[in-house]
């Protein structure tokens, strides 16, 4: 059988952090092996759906570099699921239930109270025809519960190892609300079987979900696939995050942050291994690299400061035919090999290089430190043609007239023709700069 994982987001917001990095793992790990990589987008929640979060979903995988194999939506498999929930109906593992929220939340209530789990405890199982037919009177509507077998449940995790639930002491779970649309647990596992997945990638935060849904394999008469539990992210205190950090979702950092894909990805793929984290040059290199074992199920840092660090050093890599079709879209039209190779150390998104440009060509409120040494400068100025060369005479004559030298000299220079106290060496902003703008903004500071 040919290896197939999928990736199921939900479309009711924005792909965050932790989603996406479930995607990647789950792609990196199919794509080493040579196998199908299937998007299946779970969009049975109408009310909370959205088209604009699927067509961003899609955006956003594409950014990261992330292809597929094949696309479903659950939205258009609803026959599917019903005919197949009647099978488990028909053998006795689907069962109806009437208690209401508020039945079930003193249930649970009293069996905390006795420090028991709070596990469901099949009253719904002892029903009478007489007593059921009541309920429906009353007005009530089940909802459905699975049917758990109270027996060993275990399998081989290819990042937690040996894992093992007890049946008995876990909650059946509810698959079919009071309306009667079926939940997450059943329809998943349904398309996992209809559409041959033998890889599951989902966060810890699943583990004993999937112990409920190898036992609902098994009631249709299929093989569970193999599973992957990854450890969840946290912030740089430790804290884990929250989904609804709209900051940390993926359009934000693609479309507000200018960061480069692979700045995230690389981060993504090493964080919470043994490997260090590194910026890599594509995605090949991730999947030539990737390995579960190198998993750890300690409780990774994310800081979104790493980001930025690897994407520094990626674009400080990058040659200016990488960038100067990107360059021309975002407003730098007309830059060229010497600009970006002038501007490029002293970036760390590609958007800075902008402000860059407009440095070079202005307007710029220059930074008044000494007028009067504003005006030496300025009468010391080199004449024109400027090469390579200029900025040093010209430090000379200023050192020499002034007694001024380091950053005594040069800060000075810096602020007024700049308006910053940082940024590329003056020997090659003079060039971008040009003379004529050189002279008129020392004047403006003298």
């Amino acid at each position: 059988m040919t290896a197939k994982t999928r990736f199921a987001p939900s479309p009711t917001g924005y792909l965050h952090i932790g989603n996406a990095r479930t995607a990647l793992i789950a792609w990196l790990s199919i794509r080493k092996t040579g196998g199908e990589f299937l998007l299946r987008i779970d969009d049975t929640d109408t009310d909370r759906s959205k088209d604009e979060y699927i067509q961003a979903i899609f955006e956003d995988l594409q950014w990261l570099g992330l292809d597929w194999d094949g696309l479903e939506r659950q939205s258009k498999r609803l026959e599917r699921y019903t005919a197949a929930i009647e099978t488990l109906k028909d053998n006795g593992r689907l069962y109806p239930c009437y208690e209401t929220p508020e039945e079930l939340a003193l249930k649970r209530k009293s069996l905390l109270g006795r420090g028991l789990p709070p596990i469901y405890d099949r009253a719904a199982l002892e029903l009478t025809k007489e007593k059921s037919a009541a309920y429906e009177a009353e007005g009530r509507k089940p909802h459905w519960r699975f049917k758990l077998l109270h027996a060993p449940i275990t399998w081989q995790d290819a990042v937690r190892g040996d894992v093992a639930f007890d049946g008995a002491l876990l909650s059946d779970p509810v698959v079919i609300r009071e309306d009667g649309t079926p939940l997450y647990h059943i329809c998943s596992v349904i398309d996992d079987i209809d559409f041959k997945i033998t890889q599951i990638v989902r966060g810890e935060d699943h583990v004993s979900n999937t112990a409920c849904h190898i036992q609902m394999f098994e009631a249709f008469g299929a093989t569970p696939p193999d599973f992957a539990h990854i450890t969840l992210l946290s912030d740089k205190e430790g804290a884990k995050f929250s989904k609804r950090l709209g900051s940390l979702n993926i359009w934000h950092l693609r479309e507000e942050t200018g960061l480069e894909a692979m700045a995230l990805t690389s981060l993504l793929s090493r964080i919470g291994t043994s490997d260090p984290i590194e910026a890599q040059e594509n995605t090949q290199a991730l999947i030539d690299n990737f390995d579960f074992s190198k998993f750890s199920r300690n409780l990774p840092k994310f800081n979104i400061d790493d980001v930025y660090r690897l994407n520094s050093k990626i674009l400080h890599g990058l040659e200016f035919d990488d960038v100067k079709d990107r360059l021309a879209a975002m407003g730098v039209d007309g830059a060229d090999e010497a600009f970006w190779l002038a501007v490029r150390p002293n970036i760390e998104k590609l958007a800075d290089a902008r402000d860059w440009w407009q440095v070079a060509h202005g307007p710029v409120e220059p930074v008044i430190e000494d007028a009067e040494f504003a005006r030496v400068a300025a009468e010391l100025l080199p004449a024109a043609p400027w090469d390579e060369n200029t900025w040093e005479s010209w430090a000379a004559a200023i050192k020499e007239k002034t007694g001024r030298k380091g950053k005594d000299l040069f800060m000075p220079i810096r602020a007024a023709i700049t308006g910053q106290t940082h940024g590329p060496e003056l020997r090659d902003l003079l060039l971008l700069i040009g003379r004529d703008r050189v002279l008129e903004r020392l004047k403006s500071a003298a």
